[in-house]
């Protein structure tokens, strides 16, 4: 067991794909979320583009506020946490075993982590049911994707750098 307390940005200095990863995901998750996810467009005349921060207030504004809840968490707030806990365990100076916990939790986050994808995909799917509405996906949905996956590929570098294969199985639990 070892005790000593470094961050793995000081273990690996040479290692610059994490701390790229975790700005290139932080910066498509700021873009993605401002960004227009979908263009709705009912009979000719009435447009309407919703980012998920815009689809968030809309919902909040007509009093579907459980709906909006929870679109802020799962699409806004679980990515940020999730990005925040991975720079975490990159920078700040940790024992192993703290930073297996966290990596422990930042696994039990993973599992969740395309629940945020899966309800714009839903907001999308319910829009195209209505027969008087064009719906078209744009840009934001597939910029928000990327960011969640690029999110999934640094923490899965991270555990790669930090647990052994062994130890991997057991966090994964």
């Amino acid at each position: 067991m070892n005790i000593s307390k470094k961050s793995l940005k000081e273990l690996h200095p040479k290692r610059i794909d994490v701390p790229l990863g975790i700005l290139l995901s932080a910066a498509l998750l700021a873009i993605g979320l401002s960004l227009p996810l979908l263009k709705i467009q009912q009979m000719i005349f009435w447009k309407s583009e919703y980012s998920v921060i815009r689809g968030v207030l809309e919902l909040a504004k007509q009093g579907d506020y459980v709906l909006a809840v929870v679109l802020l968490f799962f699409c806004v707030i679980f990515p940020i946490v999730k990005l925040l806990t991975l720079l975490a365990i990159w920078e700040i100076k940790l024992t192993d075993d703290k930073r297996s916990q966290f990596l422990k939790w930042l696994g039990t986050l993973g599992k969740w982590s395309m629940l945020d994808v899966f309800v714009v995909a839903i907001i999308i799917v319910i829009v195209k049911l209505d027969p008087l509405a064009k719906t078209q996906a744009q840009i934001g949905v597939y910029i928000y994707t990327a960011a969640i996956f690029c999110s999934l590929i640094s923490t899965m570098v991270v555990e790669g750098i930090v647990l052994p294969k062994k130890i991997r199985k057991g966090v994964s639990k």
